[in-house]
């Protein structure tokens, strides 16, 4: 069953970065091949994901650097361009390294014995005021006895410096903001940097949810305009070096389609207005 459109952190940032960069994933659906990176920190999820499925007394090190070697083969057997990436025997064995010492890193970080999560890598959709349906995959939603949520996002790369602590607080506010409308807000929010071993936290307030929404709504205006025109205007900036659409990119010699029709189509679907509330 295929899910209805619907907007995520991760999409509204790529937006904000460069309109035409979120135009070819969202619109036209072109896939970014996995990295190295990319790929050992869906092993490094799948280990975590996996290891609260066990009784308490098991979630170990031990026991996930047992999980590791499954995991592997699990991200490996899915996607034929990732197993590409770790065919030298050389690159195989420093990908396995490095996710071994992330999970060792984890456990000085939390201790999972005494956790009990409420939800893993859990699906959660909710719909705005405004009509716009937002989406997340959340990696752990954790609650304590009295109903208070904490929600927990591991991250294998290295911890932002503070000029770009804002995109990481974006996702915090985003995941807030969709827990709000699908439960109650969270009472705090976490990234935990698995490679340096720092925790980032925001204990969100509904007041500064309240303006957050605000901005993700004209952020989803600015995004609905530029579908109605056809017209995803390209972005440059360092990150222009990483991006898998270079070819593409007219800012880069690159020669500019005309959007999918069926992918606007989809696109405009993720706001659905309700009928009273359209102006006469």
């Amino acid at each position: 069953m295929s899910r209805p459109p619907a907007l995520s952190a991760s999409r509204a940032k790529e937006y904000q970065q460069c309109p035409l960069k979120f135009r070819y994933s969202v619109v036209d659906g072109l896939r970014q091949p996995p990295t190295e990176a990319t790929v050992k920190g869906t092993v490094v999820h799948k280990v975590l994901e996996d290891l609260f499925t066990l009784p308490a007394a098991e979630r170990t090190p031990a026991t996930a650097q047992e999980m590791l070697p499954t995991a592997w083969e699990y991200v490996l057997d899915r996607d034929e361009a990732a197993r590409d990436l770790f065919e030298d025997p050389r690159a195989a064995a420093q990908g396995q390294d490095d996710t071994a010492t992330l999970l060792g890193n984890y456990f000085r970080m939390e201790r999972p014995e005494n956790l009990a999560p409420k939800g893993r890598e859990q699906f959660v959709d909710a719909r705005l005021s405004s009509g716009v349906l937002l989406r997340g995959i959340i990696d752990r939603i954790d609650e304590a006895p009295d109903g208070a949520l904490r929600v927990v996002d591991y991250k294998t790369g290295r911890t932002p410096s503070p000029r770009f602590m804002e995109d990481a607080l974006f996702q915090m506010r985003f995941y807030a903001l969709l827990l709000r409308q699908a439960w109650r807000i969270p009472r705090r929010t976490q990234l935990l940097y698995l490679r340096g071993e720092d925790v980032l936290t925001l204990d969100p307030d509904p007041r500064s949810i309240d303006e957050f929404e605000g901005s993700v709504n004209q952020l989803w205006d600015r995004i609905e305009g530029d579908a109605r025109r056809e017209q995803f205007a390209p972005r440059t900036s360092k990150l222009c070096g990483w991006c898998a659409f270079q070819k593409q990119c007219p800012a880069f010699g690159g020669v500019l389609a005309p959007p999918p029709a069926d992918g606007l189509e989809r696109l405009l679907a993720v706001r659905v207005v309700d009928p009273a509330q359209r102006q006469p």
